[in-house]
């Protein structure tokens, strides 16, 4: 059950991002309206910070924002870690000139805080959060939402357009583009909500960790405090926070965007690709802000919409995809025929069966497949052109469909960037079945079609780059655990 929304919020010019989690009612006497970010961290364009000023504003109250990172989000690590609160530093240093209060709390040995979410919920009016549909921001947001005796909003940010507006029934990417490139224009404009009550100053509930105030070496030590897994180095590819969102989004317009039509699937060439896709997870930056970047820039009409209908048709398609499904990490959400056939060949002799660690480390028999993994390990990315090969591989490398998927999501998870997202997942969704079905003829495949290494083996050069990346020296990953099949084939997500 679920409550209407509060009338400032009903009749905000964004209205259709945003949706009730409960049944709770806004309370009059709260110190503050709480905006509790968990992936959408940045400061500006960012309608979750906005919904929060907005209704803040409405009832003469400051709005106070909230990032926390815990220790034991599933595969934690230096890498994500160091990502995540590269973005986080940021986010406070721009809520401080919008005139919000950020506040912080980083678990580690010595700074464990019990309940905080509810804890800084008790002096609210009203909690605001995304509306994340995959993974760890949607568990603890509907968990938090049934516990709670708060109203809890949710707010979609993730999306140029709101996913709400286009109705519950298309069924193809074609339908979408038809229904979704028409409201584009509809949805580019940026208009940032100024707070008019001054940044919340009272008390809080903890000690703020304020990552505005600290240096690089001050969050590497705070990394190095936490229980997680320290054998992911960082990767070189992405410097982090707003200034390395930026840093990728020039590179776009000057290095990428001209030739973007011609050379996006030639993964030899890394100048073919946006790269943007973990700042776009992590919430650093936004499709708005890319998109104007992108119709500003000098370069032809056929590259801006061809990337255009990658980041929006694509991407966007995964989002609204992953909406509609309990939980679109999970094995049931590949289509029926592809499961049914699969399955059905789940008997058949495997010869390219690996083990779990030869997959984690890109030292499996396929020297391609592994040059694919060896981005994942060292980058924390993959080249899209790649992955659909990895992930139609890893289906003749396992022993079964089931355990094929919970591998690739598992690979995905713990090492990439872009881990854990409607588009990472529907990606691999469709190389285990996505499109229609073909005939039933290979082994261990069925109807599914299979994918070769073509595509980069035949380009110029592409044997010699393909025996380069299966070679990099890669980082020493710690020991894979258990395959974590709970978190991709059982009913309930795990918590």
């Amino acid at each position: 059950m679920t409550s209407s929304l509060p009338n400032a919020l009903a009749t905000w010019s964004e209205a259709p991002r945003v949706r009730s989690l409960n049944a709770c009612s806004v309370r009059t006497d709260g110190r503050y309206v709480l905006c509790w970010l968990q992936q959408a961290l940045r400061a500006r364009d960012n309608p979750v910070i906005d919904a929060a000023i907005c209704l803040a504003n409405d009832l003469g109250l400051p709005v106070l924002v909230y990032h926390g990172l815990r220790e034991d989000y599933p595969y934690a690590s230096d890498r994500l870690h160091r990502f995540i609160l590269g973005a986080s530093r940021d986010l406070a240093r721009e809520c401080r000139q919008r005139g919000l209060a950020c506040v912080q709390h980083v678990e580690q040995a010595d700074a464990r805080e019990k309940g905080l979410v509810y804890r800084l919920a008790a002096d609210s009016a009203a909690v605001i959060v995304e509306d994340q549909p995959t993974f760890v921001a949607r568990w603890q947001s509907e968990r938090f939402a049934a516990r709670t005796d708060r109203a809890v909003i949710a707010v979609n940010a993730a999306c140029l357009v709101p996913p709400a507006v286009l109705g519950d029934d298309i069924g193809s990417t074609t339908g979408f583009r038809r229904r979704h490139q028409p409201l584009r224009g509809d949805w580019s404009a940026t208009d940032d909500l100024h707070p008019e009550a001054a940044a919340y100053d009272g008390p809080l509930p903890f000690a703020s960790d304020r990552l505005e105030d600290r240096t690089d070496a001050d969050i590497d030590r705070l990394i190095g405090n936490a229980a997680i897994d320290h054998s992911l180095t960082l990767s070189p590819l992405f410097p982090l926070g707003r200034d390395g969102a930026l840093a990728m989004l020039e590179r776009l317009m000057d290095d990428m965007l001209p030739s973007y039509a011609a050379v996006r699937n030639d993964a030899t060439r890394p100048e073919g690709a946006s790269m943007l896709s973990p700042y776009l997870h992590f919430g650093v930056i936004g499709p708005r802000e890319i998109m104007a970047t992108v119709e500003a820039a000098a370069a032809p009409v056929n590259a801006k919409e061809k990337f255009a209908d990658e980041l929006l048709t694509w991407r966007e398609w995964f989002h609204y995809q992953a909406r509609a499904l309990p939980a679109p990490e999970q094995y049931d959400r590949i289509s029926g025929w592809a499961r049914e056939t699969l399955e059905a060949h789940s008997s058949d002799e495997r010869p390219d069966l690996e083990t779990l660690e030869a997959l984690l480390r890109g030292e499996t028999r396929d020297e391609t497949w592994n040059a694919c993994q060896r981005q994942f390990l060292i980058d924390g990315w993959m080249h899209n052109n790649l992955r659909m090969y990895w992930g139609k591989r890893i289906i003749a490398m396992t022993p079964d469909p089931k355990t094929a998927w919970a591998t690739a999501c598992y690979l995905n998870d713990r090492l990439s960037l872009d881990g854990r997202d409607p588009s990472t997942y529907g990606n691999i969704a469709a190389s285990f079945g996505g499109g229609s079905p073909g005939s039933d003829g290979p082994a261990i495949y069925g109807k599914v079609p299979t994918r070769s290494d073509g595509s980069t083996r035949r380009r110029p050069g592409g044997p010699e780059w393909i025996e380069a990346a299966a070679a990099r020296a890669r980082p020493e990953p710690g020991a894979a655990p258990r395959l974590p099949v709970e978190l991709y084939l059982s009913d309930q997500p795990a918590t």
